[in-house]
This record gives C-alpha cells, sequence and structure tokens, in this order.
C-alpha cells in the first residue's frame, strides 16, 4: 500500500506559501492508519522502548496506538500548562520567540528506552527539544519517528538520534 496516496496537500495553510501536509485522509482510512501503525512497529521494535513519547498533539494519534500495538507504555509531552500535576519543562527558542514543553516528573524513570514520535518533522526544533526534555528526566533516548518527513527543511540534522520516517517529500 502507498501511505502518500492518503496524504492530503493543502496550498497555502497555515498562511500563504505554505503547502500542509495532511495526514487526516491516513487517520481516516482503517486499512491504510492500520498499515502505517503496522510499519512504524517493525521500524521502532529493534530500538526495544519501554515506553513511546507522544509530542503534543498530533505526535498523540502516532504514538498512542503504536504503544498499545508494541504493547509498551505511552507518555505525553505538552506545552505548558497542560499536565497535571509534578512536570519537568524545557524551553526552546523558535524562529520568533521561545516556547516551553513539559512531561510530568514521575512519567518517565531514569535509564527507561523510549522512542519520541511525531507526525511530521519539518524543521526538527520541537523534536530536538522534547529529547533534550527526556534527556534531562534521565530518558534514555533510542530514536524519533515519524509518519512524514519534509526532507527539505533538513530537520533531520536537529535530531540527534536515529530517525525513522514512513514518507518522504522533497519539496
Amino acid at each position: 500500500m502507498n501511505l502518500k496516496d492518503h496524504i492530503r496537500g493543502i496550498a497555502d495553510f497555515p498562511k500563504p506559501g505554505i503547502l500542509f501536509y495532511d495526514v487526516s485522509p491516513l487517520l481516516a482510512d482503517g486499512a491504510a492508519w492500520k498499515a502505517a501503525i503496522d510499519q512504524l512497529a517493525e521500524a521502532v521494535r529493534p530500538h526495544k522502548p519501554d515506553l513511546l513519547v507522544g509530542i503534543e498533539s498530533r505526535g498523540f494519534l502516532v504514538a498512542a496506538p503504536l504503544a498499545l500495538a508494541l504493547g509498551i507504555g505511552f507518555v505525553m509531552v505538552r506545552k505548558r500548562g497542560k499536565l497535571p500535576g509534578d512536570k519537568i519543562a524545557h524551553s526552546y527558542d523558535l524562529e520568533y520567540g521561545t516556547d516551553t514543553i513539559e512531561v510530568q516528573a514521575d512519567a518517565v524513570m531514569p535509564g527507561q528506552r523510549v522512542v519520541v514520535l511525531d507526525d511530521l518533522l519539518a524543521t526538527g526544533g520541537t523534536m530536538a527539544a522534547a529529547i533534550t526534555l527526556l534527556r534531562q528526566v534521565g530518558a534514555d533516548v533510542r530514536a524519533a519517528a515519524f509518519l512524514v518527513e519534509l526532507t527539505f527543511l533538513n530537520g533531520r540534522d536537529r535530531v540527534d538520534v536515529p530517525s525513522i520516517s514512513l514518507m518522504a517529500y522533497d519539496s
């Protein structure tokens, strides 16, 4: 199955000149979505994760069912103020300003092997920040995985762990 057949390009979203790669049609097609999860499971399994970590919010859509398929736990990395309880935060630079992400303080135990997931790899800034945050809490970050990678933005260069992408777009 060609998973790219289930990715929709939307011109000028969220602003003029941007081509948005929409994964919604993939999620809506049961057979294609199962194939994507199966392929990710095959690619992630060799990294032997104890947990999968999803980055808010579309990363949750990928990491949660994949964790279920692998029979392991799922943890959320969210924007500041979205998680209850004690949290560990990490602030990072964006093109224009900064952002802060958090993980619950007891979500990942020191030494646990994790793979971090998001729906799409663009510039790599958020993934790099999530990896830094997880290392702050003692995680052994083994890999990063994505449904889609926009290779022309060179985001992989900012991610210092093996990166797995099911689909790549060169423009």
